[in-house]
């Protein structure tokens, strides 16, 4: 009888960048030069707040970035695995497509603006307008948002656990938005609504997803009340 032999697969290799001695330049192109379907793991070091880090990632590579980063850093993601150890500036995940971006410390500004897929986490706190304009994202945040968060959130699903600023969902459309703390105050045509067993099931895999135990009925569900979807001119001071 032959001998069945098991192949072991070879230990992925990490290459580490160092920011001080390499532009945020190379190593984007670094990383754009993985040939498809790279399962490559790059850690990056002394990032010192550089802009852009990590950007239009179209391969599934792991980049882990020990350090806070600057203005859309993991913008336009696709299928990468991106993991800030520290906070974020201006337009995380901005129109990421898919894959995920887990900032460990807190966020600025418009978090997740426009993105079309894929599971965005903010460990800590997210500024103002995080998951505005958001089509079709996931985005879990484990602190606070600030205001306007959700303005004109088309479709995706976000969860707060913390509190909302102010104008919280304005003008939504078809996104859900979960908040377990309170909200200042609701934007034009955004309501509570009813945490029916179909939204308590979608907050309890969300929180999951992020690494998150937070109790999922704690939290009530914000909507679209679906009043300006069609101009009317009793609601034109809404618009």
């Amino acid at each position: 009888m032959g001998t069945l032999t098991q192949e072991i697969p070879a230990p992925t290799v990490t290459t580490d960048v160092d920011l001080t001695t390499t532009s945020v330049r190379e190593l984007n192109a670094a990383l754009h030069a993985e040939p498809e379907g790279s399962t490559a793991a790059y850690r990056v070091v002394h990032p010192a707040g550089r802009h852009a880090v990590a950007v239009g990632l179209d391969r599934p590579v792991t980049v882990t970035v020990e350090g806070h980063v600057g203005y859309y850093a993991a913008g336009m993601n696709q299928h990468a695995t991106v993991e800030v150890h520290g906070n974020a500036g201006v337009g995380v995940a901005e129109n990421m497509m898919s894959g995920r971006v887990h900032v460990h410390g807190d966020a600025s500004q418009s978090a997740g603006a426009t993105a079309h897929g894929g599971l965005l986490v903010v460990d800590g706190n997210a500024a103002a307008r995080c998951g505005i304009s958001m089509k079709g994202v996931d985005i879990v945040v484990g602190g606070n948002v600030g205001h306007m968060s959700g303005f004109m959130a088309q479709a995706g699903r976000m969860v707060v656990c913390g509190d909302a600023g102010d104008a919280l969902g304005d003008s939504i459309y078809e996104a859900r938005i979960y908040v377990q703390g309170t909200v200042a105050s609701l934007g034009a045509d955004c309501v509570a609504k009813e945490m029916r067993p179909e939204h308590l099931a979608e907050v309890t895999d969300l929180l999951a997803a992020a690494g998150r135990d937070d109790d999922p009925a704690a939290f009530t569900r914000y909507g679209s009340a679906r009043t300006l979807y069609n101009f009317h001119v009793d609601n034109a001071s809404a618009y």
